[in-house]
């Protein structure tokens, strides 16, 4: 009997001392929120930019194909996540990066540009809640920027599109290009610019950068 309360203390030690490193590990500090801020900044422009694409030819040439330029509304926020790796990042760098995109004078200006960043945000740090913010690797991000889309998809559908039908010939061909998008620009491509990034070492300080130095070091 003792020997089965000593090793239950030991679990529930072990346990304890796991769960303060990992509220630990969650804390977000300084250099976490200014390179957060940074992403969000540089993504406005990015944001502010794209909003001068033929969104409405690709739509005449077959309609929901505009849905494939959406992605490059959407990567702020799982950038952010997959280099921060803190509960928060997606939503607070994606809504940052609609908010200054406001002051450059966009088309849709005030509530219709930071409401699809609140949503859009949203979505991308559903993906990485699900896993509890326990799993950063490619899947996640492609997930994060997958679903980003949907949250996109439907705020359009939600707003400016109510009249069309959400399960329409349109409304899924304009789902499909959306995700598909998020998936390759907001997913795919943010991996690898991630990547990218961590190998020069500018990410040391995060646990994201040292992990791809130490692989690159082997």
């Amino acid at each position: 009997m003792l020997s089965l309360f000593l090793c239950y203390i030991q679990i529930v030690t072990i346990v304890r001392y796991k769960k303060k490193r990992y509220h630990r590990y969650l804390r977000w500090r300084p250099v976490d929120i200014a390179v957060a801020s940074v992403i969000g900044v540089a993504s406005s422009i990015i944001f502010w930019a794209a909003d001068f694409l033929p969104f409405d030819g690709l739509q005449a040439l077959i309609p929901g194909l505009g849905g494939l330029l959406n992605g490059l509304w959407l990567f702020a926020g799982p950038l952010a996540a997959i280099i921060i790796r803190k509960p928060g990042a997606a939503f607070y760098t994606e809504f940052l990066a609609a908010f200054f995109e406001t002051f450059m004078g966009d088309f849709w200006g005030g509530v219709k540009t930071l409401l699809p960043g609140i949503i859009q945000g949203l979505g991308a740090e559903i993906a990485f809640c699900l896993f509890f913010y326990y799993v950063w690797n490619i899947w996640t991000t492609l997930f994060s920027g997958a679903l980003s889309g949907v949250f996109c998809w439907l705020y359009s559908f939600l707003t400016d599109l109510q009249a069309i039908k959400l399960t329409g010939p349109y409304g899924l061909a304009y789902l499909y290009f959306t995700i598909l998008s998020g998936t390759i620009v907001a997913g795919l491509f943010v991996w690898i610019v991630y990547k990218k990034i961590a190998m020069t070492g500018a990410l040391d300080r995060f646990e994201s950068g040292r992990q791809i130095r130490d692989k690159q070091s082997l």
